[in-house]
């Protein structure tokens, strides 16, 4: 995992994400998801684009089962966007860059 891609999991997410005083963009994947790879580099770029400014990290489903179901992910990869502990943006499915851009450049407005 790229340095400025953090690691959630059930035991920091509480702490690393809905009380951060800054965005959070997180990518709930799994290890044998061929999207969730595909959409990797994707994570990575923004973490270095927005560094500083937005954090980004990932979660794997498998391994923090309660993180997963308690945001209802039923499908992965998903990308949430949390803003004051708060859900603002939801994408399921691999999505491209620009529009996880578009949104994180409307909540840092």
């Amino acid at each position: 995992m790229a340095e400025n891609v953090m690691d959630f999991t059930d035991d920091n997410f509480e702490g690393e994400v809905l009380k951060a005083d800054q965005p959070v963009l997180v990518d709930f994947w799994a290890p044998w998801c061929g999207p969730c790879k595909m959409l990797t580099p994707i994570i990575e770029e923004l973490a270095a684009d927005y560094d500083g400014r937005v954090r980004v990290g990932k979660v794997n489903t498998d391994e923090n089962p309660q993180t997963a179901s308690g945001h209802s992910i039923s499908a992965i990869p998903t990308v949430m966007l949390f803003k004051g502990g708060e859900v603002v943006d939801r994408f399921v499915g691999v999505t491209p860059k620009d529009k996880f851009a578009a949104s994180l450049d409307t909540h840092l407005s």
